[in-house]
């Protein structure tokens, strides 16, 4: 029988300098990832499509309730959410990220990227603020952490 997984676990983080602090509070996140395709017709073979696989690309999605990381005493100040990953943005640099998978074999996959997507949605009555991003990779998806 297959071990589920269930999404809950799987927790993306983003590399502070010194640790990996959790994004909070996810609702959920996603890791895409495409390659695109080189076609050729040659003479070699007149009338017919030579296709081979071509750049890996990655980006990785994510949505969750704004919470307060920064206010002194009252702040959850060991995670990140659209506070911190707004100063990340404005940084205009690669972020490393973190998502553990669930896996036994591969407990979490790294990787850096640039933060290209931002929101935050604040409605008004009985609802949470809320945000959305999009990290687009940049090269490959690690199984080790690269700050080990």
């Amino acid at each position: 029988m297959a071990d589920f997984i269930k999404g809950e676990i799987n927790i993306l983080y983003v590399w502070d300098g010194a640790l990996w602090e959790p994004i909070a509070c996810l609702t959920s996140n996603s890791l895409s990832s495409t390659v695109g395709v080189i076609e050729t017709q040659t003479k070699c073979d007149p009338g017919v499509t030579i296709k081979q696989p071509g750049t890996f690309a990655y980006t990785l999605d994510l949505e969750g309730n704004y919470i307060d990381t920064t206010s002194a005493g009252s702040g959850d100040t060991d995670k990140a959410s659209h506070d911190k990953l707004l100063v990340l943005q404005e940084a205009r640099v690669n972020i490393q990220w973190k998502l553990d998978t669930g896996l036994t074999d591969t407990p979490a996959y790294f990787g850096t990227g640039a933060l290209t997507d931002l929101s935050a949605d604040f409605p008004s009555g009985d609802e949470f603020a809320t945000f959305s991003g999009t990290i687009d990779g940049s090269g490959a998806i690690l199984r080790a952490d690269p700050n080990i």
